[in-house]
């Protein structure tokens, strides 16, 4: 389940408690400005929860020098008593960057910064010193131990060069289903399909090798309802879409529809090799309800 917003301690604390009592296996925490930040809300959380995880979902790598994220990485995990999982991606919203006064890279140079930063971060936690021209570290060391070794890590993502770094280093992947970011003025939805994420997950194991049949596959689902009048769930949701509704709803990224149906989606999600799928905060009973 994904939660990023409180009103106050109390009602994060309860949020948590929630979720851990509907069955959910991980909370995630977004890395957006304006919302909670990840590492103080999980440390919060997993003081109130015994069985729930936590991942960061996912962090702008843009916004994070690797040794300082690998330190308060090290610092959560180790109070949370191992449960972080660690999630990355390249970053997008050009407005975020320009409310905290930061440089807007290319696309291409933000996906670069992700490739160069996940191994060094890797090794960090690991315990190991880290020289790394590129990102500007000498000598490089978190100086304690996570609670984890290794911790785990999701990339997330749709485009073919995040999905690459996410086959080839990450132990989690993330889908999105859309294009968001520079010259996007409405979401992209790119491969929202059933047999656009089949192309997403076919890219995966071809970067990935060997690797593959050990990486867990997540899919963001964006809404989820039982109705039984999908159509009418979808514009209350969603007013406005210029595609048609029939093209919406026939996504792995939606569901909507009866308990049975919702069930058969995810044993179509699993066919294709999703191990996993999550729900923003205000679709978790939907989902709660097919345990």
């Amino acid at each position: 389940m994904s939660a990023w917003h409180a009103t106050s301690g109390p009602d994060w604390r309860d949020k948590a408690r929630r979720a851990e009592e509907m069955g959910f296996d991980v909370l995630h925490v977004a890395d957006h400005v304006g919302m909670l930040d990840p590492f103080a809300a999980i440390v919060g959380a997993a003081a109130v929860t015994e069985r729930l995880r936590f991942n960061t979902f996912v962090l702008n790598i843009e916004f994070w020098n690797p040794l300082l994220l690998a330190r308060v990485a090290a610092t959560t995990d180790l109070l949370t008593d191992g449960r972080l999982e660690l999630g990355l991606g390249a970053g997008h919203a050009q407005v975020e960057f320009e409310q905290a006064g930061l440089r807007y890279p290319r696309p291409g140079e933000r996906v670069d910064r992700l490739a160069a930063s996940v191994p060094v971060i890797r090794a960090l936690l690991a315990g190991e010193t880290v020289d790394d021209e590129g990102l500007d570290l000498r000598g490089a060391a978190v100086g304690f131990s996570a609670a984890q070794q290794p911790v785990p890590l999701l990339i997330g993502g749709n485009g073919d060069r995040v999905l690459t770094v996410a086959a080839r280093h990450a132990d989690a992947v993330g889908f999105a289903g859309f294009t968001s970011g520079t010259g996007q003025v409405h979401t992209n939805l790119s491969h929202w399909s059933w047999e656009g994420l089949r192309n997403r997950i076919q890219l995966v194991r071809a970067a990935a090798g060997d690797r593959f049949d050990q990486l867990e596959l997540n899919v963001l689902v964006q809404h989820a309802e039982l109705t039984g009048d999908p159509e009418r769930s979808l514009a209350e949701w969603a007013p406005g879409l210029e595609q048609s509704p029939g093209v919406l709803l026939d996504s792995p990224f939606l569901m909507l529809g009866t308990e049975s149906e919702l069930r058969a989606q995810l044993r179509r999600l699993a066919g294709l090799g999703v191990t996993f799928v999550s729900v923003f905060e205000r679709s978790a009973e939907a989902l709660a309800a097919l345990r």
